[in-house]
């Protein structure tokens, strides 16, 4: 929750084609990180991939985004 918000403002102050969130490291992952990822989806809309944890995979799947086309479980 902390830092969804520092996420979001960062990756969208760069100027990028392509944007990559590495997640495989996050243990938490609330519903702050998931509208910042749902945004950043909107934001870029074929050219963003998530490479989520296990946990934020699950909590993802949860929330019915298990089978978007930016998630690229390992």
């Amino acid at each position: 929750m902390a830092t969804a918000d520092t996420m979001l403002q960062t990756v969208l102050g760069e100027p990028a084609g392509r944007v990559t969130l590495d997640l495989r490291a996050v243990t938490f992952f609330d519903s702050a990180a998931i509208h910042a990822v749902v945004r950043l989806a909107g934001h870029y809309p074929d050219t963003l991939t998530v490479l989520p944890s296990r946990q934020v995979s699950r909590v993802l799947e949860i929330a019915g985004l298990g089978s978007q086309p930016w998630l690229h479980p390992a």
